[in-house]
């Protein structure tokens, strides 16, 4: 059964297709044929390949006809069976499209990144060689107005980067992440902003816990989009589910007596302590 980080990897590629061809071309350094669009490919792919072979995602560059077609594959760990898989999802596919194709192996563990660019031995002297992206290879993205342009990249980003050395680099990384998912909609703001808070090292946490409320305003954006949103809509339980999950990210499963009192909190209440919560350090200091 997949992982959540593996689903995670994968939802970033679906949410922006674009996403795998910008990683070819700039991290990998990787030349494209001219495309005015890149679009994922049936994501079961059962028409591609028997059950047995069903490669994690596809996606397709098009100019008016597939010009390339990119095989995206998430990976945990090392997996022997995968080396026998990659060579005929990309086969298959080319077959099928009557198009370029690559295979784009994204891990998070740079020993897996390591063994998975060995080239596959196909027989008579043919070899496969898969296109590896590992933590090291992804771009460390601080800058808040390339985040804001390219959300996902930013998350993947922290994903990669956030228990590095430098947990002063991994804060500012995982600080434009956040940033950037506030001009998302809903699903996808909070989906990437516990992405974001999961991956970071325990230092780089400690460290955006206790950081101080007036040098970053985007915990109180954050509050006033999703509370906004909530009220428009008269969601008081989408406000409330917000709240719990950014109380449980920071201190863990919260007793049946604390979800009680956010489930029936006012929306004044839910405002103060969303505000409160990435500055406070206990569960009290938040809903004083």
């Amino acid at each position: 059964m997949p992982s959540q980080l593996h689903e995670s990897l994968l939802v970033l590629f679906r949410n922006r297709p674009e996403l795998a061809p910008e990683l070819l071309r700039e991290a990998l350094q990787i030349e494209l044929p001219a495309y005015n669009e890149a679009r994922v490919e049936s994501a079961d792919l059962t028409d591609v390949q028997p059950a047995e072979y069903r490669a994690d995602l596809v996606v397709l560059l098009y100019d008016k006809k597939a010009v390339l077609g990119i095989v995206v594959e998430a990976q945990l760990s090392p997996d022997d069976d995968k080396r026998f898989a990659w060579p005929v999802y990309a086969v298959g596919l080319r077959a099928r499209m009557r198009c370029p194709v690559c295979l784009l192996v994204v891990t998070a563990h740079e020993p897996v990144a390591r063994w998975a660019a060995i080239p596959i031995d196909l027989g008579g002297g043919n070899r496969f060689a898969p296109l590896v992206l590992g933590p090291s290879g992804v771009p460390q993205i601080t800058d808040q107005d390339r985040a804001n342009a390219d959300p996902e990249l930013a998350v993947l980003s922290a994903m990669a980067h956030g228990q590095g050395a430098d947990s002063g680099k991994a804060l500012q990384i995982a600080v434009a992440a956040m940033t950037a998912s506030l001009g998302l909609d809903a699903e996808r703001s909070v989906l990437y902003y516990d992405l974001v808070y999961a991956s970071l090292g325990e230092a780089a946490r400690k460290s955006l816990q206790t950081m101080d409320p007036a040098k970053y305003e985007f915990q109180s954006e954050f509050a006033r989009r999703y509370l906004a949103e909530g009220e428009a809509k008269g969601e008081a339980r989408g406000e409330a589910k917000v709240v719990l999950k950014l109380l449980a990210l920071k201190f863990g499963p919260l007793s049946d007596e604390v979800t009680a009192r956010v489930k029936s909190a006012s929306a004044a209440e839910l405002d103060q302590w969303t505000d409160r919560v990435l500055s406070a350090t206990t569960l009290d200091e938040v809903l004083r």
